[in-house]
């Protein structure tokens, strides 16, 4: 009799009884008026069976006055589902609204308020109890709640939410709950529709944790970095929350105490998506949203979501695709109604499966598929390069960090017409153009091949370095090497060593490069000083302003011709 009961009820039910569970969900039968937050009755009832098990009890109920949820535990205990509550928008609340009990005399805790803000209740009465009372002859409790509170949402930047003073049960059941609630849903419009964005952008919330291994200032340049890569991807970020700790929290890389704070500010501020600045593992994507009530992503999805949207050819869009699969496979499990997320917004776009319910072997079956047209592809671009390489022209690749200038470079250099913008990722798929330069001995025109490579990135993601290896083979297989150096950017020598560590680990060593610092008409003379004193042998030129670029054809010639030399 008791298992009927057991699958109603949530929470902790160990050691209840029966007779209690009985109790428990005869509260389901409760109906209350829909104008009324609660009644004395209900109440009453409610702190009656509480006091009995001497364990907090949570009642949620509809807006039409039925009781929808009963659970044995506090309202973080016992909280619905974020899967399971209406999907509404940040104009409006979830339509339900939680009559909670506590065995201690106290206005309710910062952590329970900021559950009722997860869950957008529509409001929240906290009942402390006397720990005693009576049942009146003829059915009926009365004695059992010492004071009552009620909190509720409040739309105002500067608060999440308003708690009373302690109230009296009778206090709280007069007031005109529909009313309430009507005109907090009238403020939510228009503070929504006062902030509201484009809806085809996403409203971001980034967060960043600072270990003992990174130095505050690589620490800074990182959230800015990725700041960047959201308004890439077609975001825009409203906040940046960070806290310092040794080592990531295994569960949910933050502490609890900053997950509560995420959660309250995603309220807060309207933010329909947490970014992180680090990779998270799945089960903490799950943990975090379970938590948050938020979809959760990573750096390097954002990364997949911008090459999703820059790949161009087949070769582009077939690599993304493998890459995205590949990153998306060992976050299937345990996600449920989660798993549909492409189609809309950051990390859920691209040429992937239509749908990520797709049973983990077709995915693996695809991903193997894809494995041998990328294999397929590296064989014919090897072909290519055999071809050039018989015709014996030198072939130099232009590679940096995104954003660096390398395609527009190439345009300058070879007239080429390909697509630059102050954007990280803006190009993806490698160009190949024919340029002259003088050679190094005779003077004469040298016809070499001039390649814009995909653009590095501070620790590249695994996924995207092995689905592009057929495109990075552009970078060793090459003559010589252009090292393209944005020198107007605040880390550019970070930059440069994220670069070097990427080239350092590919499997066949590239050829000799040359560095090049670009965008010199954008710095002050204190940065050109220190840049000429660490790299003594580098050329400095601006290819938007077409300065230094006859100096670096010659300085070209004489790569290709050290390279052949070697």
């Amino acid at each position: 009799m008791a298992r009927q009961f057991i699958d109603l009820i949530h929470g902790n039910l160990q050691g209840i009884k029966s007779s209690q569970l009985k109790q428990l969900q005869q509260l389901y039968q409760q109906r209350l008026p829909s104008d009324r937050t609660t009644t004395a009755e209900f109440a009453q009832r409610l702190a009656a069976v509480s006091t009995e098990l001497s364990q907090p009890i949570c009642a949620y109920i509809n807006r039409r006055g039925q009781v929808i949820r009963v659970g044995v535990g506090t309202p973080r205990q016992t909280r619905i589902p974020p899967l399971e509550l209406p999907r509404y928008g940040a104009e409006r609340l979830s339509g339900i609204r939680c009559i909670a009990t506590q065995l201690k005399n106290e206005p309710p805790g910062e952590t329970t308020l900021t559950v009722m803000a997860m869950q957008r209740l529509d409001a929240l009465v906290v009942l402390s109890l006397t720990g005693s009372g009576f049942e009146r002859r003829g059915g009926g409790a009365t004695g059992y709640i010492a004071a009552a509170y009620l909190a509720h949402l409040v739309p105002h930047p500067e608060a999440t939410w308003t708690v009373t003073p302690a109230l009296s049960v009778d206090v709280i059941a007069d007031q005109d709950f529909s009313a309430l609630v009507e005109g907090l849903e009238e403020e939510f419009r228009r503070e929504f529709i006062a902030r509201q964005v484009d809806q085809d952008h996403d409203r971001v919330l980034i967060v960043g944790l600072h270990t003992e291994k990174i130095h505050s200032q690589q620490f800074q340049d990182g959230l800015e970095e990725l700041g960047r890569l959201i308004e890439t991807a077609g975001g825009e970020v409203l906040q940046t929350l960070t806290q310092k700790r040794p080592h990531p929290h295994p569960r949910t890389v933050v502490g609890e105490g900053k997950v509560q704070e995420i959660a309250r500010s995603v309220q807060s501020v309207g933010a329909n998506l947490v970014v992180f600045d680090r990779d998270l593992s799945p089960a903490q994507v799950r943990n975090l949203e379970t938590q948050i009530g938020l979809r959760v992503i990573d750096r390097t999805e954002v990364i997949l979501d911008i090459f999703a949207q820059r790949a161009q050819s087949g070769a582009g869009k077939l690599q993304v695709e493998l890459a995205q699969l590949e990153y998306r496979l060992p976050r299937l499990t345990g996600r449920g109604q989660a798993m549909s997320r492409l189609g809309g917004g950051i990390g859920t776009r691209g040429p992937g499966e239509t749908k990520l319910e797709t049973e983990r072997r077709s995915i693996q079956q695809r991903i193997t598929r894809l494995q041998r047209e990328v294999t397929q592809l590296q064989a014919h671009r090897a072909r290519m390069r055999q071809r050039r390489q018989h015709e014996e022209v030198p072939s130099i690749a232009v590679v940096g960090y995104t954003n660096a200038g390398k395609s527009t470079l190439l345009n300058v250099l070879t007239n080429a017409e390909v697509y630059t913008a102050d954007q990280l990722f803006a190009t993806l798929d490698p160009t190949t153009r024919r340029m002259v330069v003088p050679d190094a001995i005779t003077q004469e025109p040298l016809s070499v091949l001039l390649t814009d490579t995909v653009g590095f990135i501070h620790e590249l993601p695994p996924s995207l370095v092995d689905a592009f290896r057929a495109t990075l083979e552009e970078v060793t297989e090459a003559t010589a090497l252009i090292h393209l150096v944005d020198l107007s950017h605040p880390a550019w020598q970070s930059q440069i060593r994220s670069v070097m560590t990427i080239l350092s680990g590919m499997a066949i060593a590239p050829g000799p490069s040359l560095l090049a610092f670009n965008k010199i008409d954008q710095i002050d003379g204190d940065t050109l000083m220190l840049a000429k004193e660490e790299h003594p042998q580098a050329l400095f030129i601006s290819a938007s302003e077409r300065l230094g670029l006859e100096t670096l054809r010659h300085r070209l010639g004489q790569l290709v011709h050290y390279a052949a030399s070697c």
